[in-house]
């Protein structure tokens, strides 16, 4: 029985129902294809899991554990697997919860879930490692992803490899290129991720040199084949080093077809360089060439902002035409802080929560003790046309500055304030989270969509060049409101 629609699984389902004595494995392939399926509905799949007699099945329940890691909300993945941490094989699903919690920055879940594989005393299997040095390390915590990495014992590809990402998206780079140099001494071989991670590393110190050198070598050296990620991490790194004409350049020499989102990271890199002509020139060549056959939504919102900060309002308006011709919506910015072991989630703007109140409050004494300390907002990050005071306003309350107001609030005093956002930080944030480090003397750690930025005393440890990258696997649309 092969099935290919919702149409037909809920029939097919409805008729299980009716019929309860047929094959139970017709239930599970039902099940598998609502939850699994790019066709899918996960609301029904959790349906038919609560519909089932036998609430401890830990086959059904793992397979909606992974299905909810897989979907835009893996909270609900966390939320389920604490309800049936007694389940007959807790051990199991913990790669996909764990990748759970890395994706939402559940640090006290994913500790408790290492100290219970631990407690198991069978060893860490290879997956496991691996998913806890990625939670760890994109949980902000870099030195227990390499306490868990020392500690591992027969390392394969994955395990390296995550250790190397870890160390490069929190901004050790040269620990990241010395372990890949380890792992060529103990004879193992690199595949395309750890090829990507080793390339982000160079991109983000500014390595042009020796990123140009490592993808030189990629296949002849590594036998691995170069994918659009590779080259996009070296436009990325002639782009942030100002060698424009060279990364153009590059895409043009691509023995593969250069997509709409690699040519944007190159126009973004070319406005923050204040190159205008070769801005207007690319523009003109990705509307005329690519606009038509993308459906990619950062495109046009890239375009878009790039129009408003000329103040182009009806060019822009046009392109917000095409957006909702298409159906395309740009994402809303949200980010998430974990207090006491609860995950609190903030939408841009949002007054939804709980202590709301409470939380604008503390943000509008913030602002008043940054402007007093020299802070004052980066109004040209608003790309709307609205006055001065409504842009600051807008910036205010963007979602990372609703996180850290709540932690400021209800952290515990000394402890790291840890904020993950689904979007790129704009320049304002950056600052504003820089201000608060010096001023309020807390170390506050922000994981964004491009690297870590931990802020201490006034630095952040991206030396304000994070600005410069925009890595088209990475590329976002920032906090900013709706165009």
């Amino acid at each position: 029985m092969e099935i290919t629609t919702m149409a037909q699984a809920t029939q097919l389902h409805a008729q299980f129902l009716k019929y309860p004595q047929t094959d139970p494995q017709n239930l599970s392939k039902i099940f598998n294809f609502t939850a699994l399926s790019p066709s899918g509905n996960l609301t029904y799949a959790r349906h038919i899991l609560n519909s089932l007699q036998t609430p401890t099945n830990s086959y059904f329940h793992n397979t909606m554990i992974r299905a909810y890691s897989d979907s835009p909300d893996p909270i609900q993945s966390i939320s389920l697997f604490l309800t049936l941490h007694n389940c007959e094989d807790p051990l199991s699903p913990t790669p996909d919860i764990l990748r759970a919690c890395a994706d939402t920055g559940a640090l006290s879940v994913g500790i408790k879930l290492n100290e219970y594989v631990n407690g198991k005393g069978t060893g860490l299997k290879k997956n496991v490692v691996t998913a806890l040095i990625d939670m760890y390390s994109k949980c902000g915590c870099i030195d227990s992803a390499m306490r868990i990495f020392n500690e591992a014992v027969n390392k394969d590809v994955y395990v390296w490899t995550a250790m190397i990402a870890g160390l490069a998206s929190h901004g050790l780079c040269r620990e990241a290129i010395a372990l890949f140099d380890r792992m060529e001494i103990v004879d193992l071989k690199p595949d395309e991720k750890t090829m990507t991670a080793v390339l982000s590393a160079c991109r983000n110190m500014g390595w042009v040199d020796k990123g140009l050198t490592y993808f030189k070598n990629i296949k002849k050296v590594y036998n691995v084949r170069p994918t659009v990620q590779h080259y996009g991490c070296i436009v990325d790194l002639l782009a942030r080093a100002g060698r424009l004409e060279d990364a153009q350049e590059f895409i043009k020499s691509m023995p593969i077809e250069p997509d709409a989102v690699l040519w944007r990271s190159l126009i973004w890199a070319c406005k923050v360089h204040g190159d205008t002509q070769r801005v207007e020139h690319l523009i003109k060549h990705v509307e005329g060439s690519k606009m038509d056959s993308t459906d990619d939504c950062g495109t046009y919102v890239l375009l878009g902002n790039v129009y408003a900060s000329k103040g182009k309002w009806k060019n822009k308006a046009k392109v917000r035409r095409l957006m909702n011709q298409k159906g395309l919506v740009k994402p809303s910015g949200h980010s998430r802080i974990e207090i006491d072991g609860v995950i609190y989630e903030f939408m841009a703007g949002s007054t939804c929560h709980f202590e709301a109140e409470s939380i604008y409050k503390k943000l509008d004494e913030i602002e008043e003790e940054l402007r007093g300390n020299g802070y004052y907002p980066k109004l040209s990050e608003v790309l709307l046309e609205i006055d001065d005071e409504e842009k600051a306003s807008q910036l205010l309350h963007h979602s990372e500055k609703l996180a850290v107001s709540f932690g400021l609030i209800k952290a515990k005093p000394g402890t790291i304030i840890r904020i993950v956002k689904n979007l790129r930080s704009c320049e304002d944030c950056h600052s504003f989270m820089k201000y608060i480090s010096s001023v309020y003397q807390r170390e506050i750690l922000i994981r964004d969509r491009i690297r870590f930025h931990h802020f201490r005393n006034g630095e952040c440890s991206c030396g304000d060049y994070w600005q410069y990258v925009s890595l088209w696997v990475y590329f976002d649309l920032m906090d900013v409101p709706e165009m």
